[in-house]
């Protein structure tokens, strides 16, 4: 007995929800993402503290320096020497910016990421750098590497 043949179809599956999915994974990961570790350079070692924290909340307006050991200080991807006039020249162009953007200098906070072999003199000429009347920033935080102590016995 012969069967007769119909027309064979190949199953296909439906990828819509599969597509769907990888869409909403990868929203999922850019809104997880902590971009704050691209302001970061690897060649600034921060120094360790026991009274470093992470802040309670997220900051909304920032700029972040870097000092480098060499007396420099890493703005975005310019790098300047930190006596002379590149520095406030760099400082007053952010000032700029926040201006046109409609952003205040008052309420961003200036992030002093110093590498620990930096001197505290150098710190503090950075941050008067950024109080001068013309670029006016005020509000400031410095950087440390968390060092957890462990007590005796545990």
């Amino acid at each position: 007995m012969k069967f007769a043949r119909r027309g064979s179809k190949a199953a296909k599956a439906d990828m819509t929800p599969m597509i769907d999915m990888t869409f909403q994974l990868i929203a999922f990961f850019m809104v997880v993402v902590n971009f704050s570790e691209a302001d970061q350079n690897q060649r600034i070692k921060l120094p360790a503290s026991e009274l470093a924290k992470p802040p309670d909340q997220p900051i909304k307006q920032l700029i972040t320096l870097q000092i480098t050991e060499e007396e420099t200080v890493i703005l975005g991807p310019r790098e300047v020497p930190i006596e002379g006039d590149a520095l406030a020249g760099l400082l007053l162009r952010e000032r700029q910016m926040r201006d046109a953007m409609g952003k205040s200098a008052s309420e961003t906070t200036v992030i002093i990421r110093a590498d620990r072999n930096a001197k505290t003199g150098v710190v503090q000429r950075v941050i008067e750098a950024c109080q001068k009347r013309e670029i006016g920033f005020e509000k400031f935080a410095l950087r440390a590497r968390q060092q957890v102590t462990r007590v005796k016995g545990t």
